[in-house]
């Protein structure tokens, strides 16, 4: 079990868990945006993949003891994120806490440990990699061209940037989990996942399904629509060729990976079973353990006298081989 936590603690600070979470949105606001784009489509998914690799599979007794506890945790920074993302006055800040929802879901899953929940969280994995790099190179280019990204300083900016607010309400309905996009795939299989290990931790995340909707399409119709409160908004330039070329296999895959998981999830199989079994097979009692005596199936046998010849009297019918079985 120490062995465990001491591997859990590491990768819980690189997923990162509440309450460890608390590096990631200083460090995505701190950072470009193509570092924020690596981190939280690459550096994050180190953590989940420490669990399923090597904390998982090398102590899964410690896991199993601490299995309510993480996924009360998970289930904790869900709804947390969510609620401290709704406040959020800058953008990138919000997408930041929207990141710390989104992987408790990812925990949410893999913790459940059937093949539900961990492909579900694998999937999820994907799934954020693309929708939440995706927000943040959006919120890069209306900080190149505005330079803030203060959500009060935005509204309105739909009639100007047409195309930009139609990418920024795809990405958003894909971080939202719209069914048809890649974000439903990964949080219906958590959902089912973590409702066959525990009710209670599956219905608090769904609340997280919720708030994320709100706080999402409400940062929405903040920037996108309403009436223009700042004339340089007005002005600002649209979406140009080569930033629609960046954006072109983020919103493919997007819509592919809702569309149709199935070339995605059929890669999984293999090595989500092998895991199952490997980590249950350990979970076994042991060799020394005292194992309950099987009933033994009842047999018919030929009455066999001293000499060992069987026994034949005419007058009682023996029992047919169809009767005896």
């Amino acid at each position: 079990m120490w062995y465990f936590a001491a591997f859990a603690l590491a990768f819980a600070i690189k997923v990162p868990l509440w309450p460890l979470h608390t590096w990631l949105p200083d460090a995505h606001v701190e950072a470009p945006t193509a570092g924020s784009m690596i981190l939280a489509g690459i550096l994050l998914k180190m953590g989940g993949y420490g669990f399923l690799r090597y904390a998982m599979p090398l102590f899964p007794h410690g896991m199993e003891t601490m299995m309510p506890l993480l996924m009360g945790v998970s289930v904790i920074g869900i709804l947390y994120g969510a609620l401290v993302a709704m406040v959020q006055p800058d953008m990138k800040k919000l997408v930041a806490y929207s990141s710390v929802s989104h992987l408790g879901f990812v925990m949410l899953g893999i913790l459940s440990l059937n093949r539900q929940g961990l492909e579900g969280g694998i999937y999820q994995m994907l799934g954020h990699g693309l929708s939440t790099g995706a927000l943040f190179f959006l919120v890069g280019v209306l900080y190149e061209r505005r330079h803030t990204r203060a959500i009060a300083d935005f509204g309105g900016i739909a009639r100007s940037m047409p195309l930009y607010a139609t990418v920024l309400m795809l990405v958003t309905l894909s971080s939202i989990g719209l069914p048809g996009l890649n974000g439903f795939v990964g949080e219906f299989l958590i959902l089912i996942g973590a409702f066959q290990v525990s009710k209670l931790h599956a219905v608090l995340a769904c609340g997280g399904v919720v708030l994320g909707a709100v706080y999402m399409l409400w940062m929405l119709e903040r920037v996108l629509f309403g009436k223009l409160k700042h004339e340089v908004n007005r002005r600002l330039p649209d979406l140009n060729a080569r930033e629609l070329l960046a954006f072109a296999p983020l919103l493919i895959l997007i819509v592919v990976m809702g569309v149709y998981p199935k070339p995605f999830l059929d890669r999984m199989h293999g090595s989500v079973r092998d895991l199952v079994r490997h980590v249950e097979s350990r979970l076994e009692p042991g060799p020394h353990a005292e194992a309950a005596p099987a009933e033994q199936p009842m047999t018919f046998e030929p009455v066999i006298d001293n000499a060992g010849a069987e026994e034949e009297d005419s007058d009682v019918e023996k029992p047919n081989e169809k009767g005896a079985s």
